[in-house]
């Protein structure tokens, strides 16, 4: 983390990514009050695949046609 006050990133506001990816994360203050952060955006999540949320779910022991059938009945 570096902290850094509101001149000092308006004279470096054109490498203010090379200032991220060096600290990390940029605190900007303002009369010594920290008034915003700058943080690198984090890579996306892989989606999971369809085998991996199979994998997941509670086995039903009905059959689904079954199941549907009930859902019917009740209407």
């Amino acid at each position: 983390m570096r902290e850094i006050n509101v001149r000092e990133m308006r004279a470096s506001i054109g490498r203010l990514d090379e200032l991220v990816c060096e600290a990390g994360e940029l605190v900007i203050s303002r009369h010594g009050k920290p008034i915003a952060r700058v943080l690198p955006i984090r890579g996306r999540r892989a989606r999971p695949d369809h085998a991996d949320l199979r994998a997941r779910m509670p086995r039903v022991r009905e059959p689904s046609e079954a199941l549907i059938r009930a859902e019917r009945d009740e209407r």
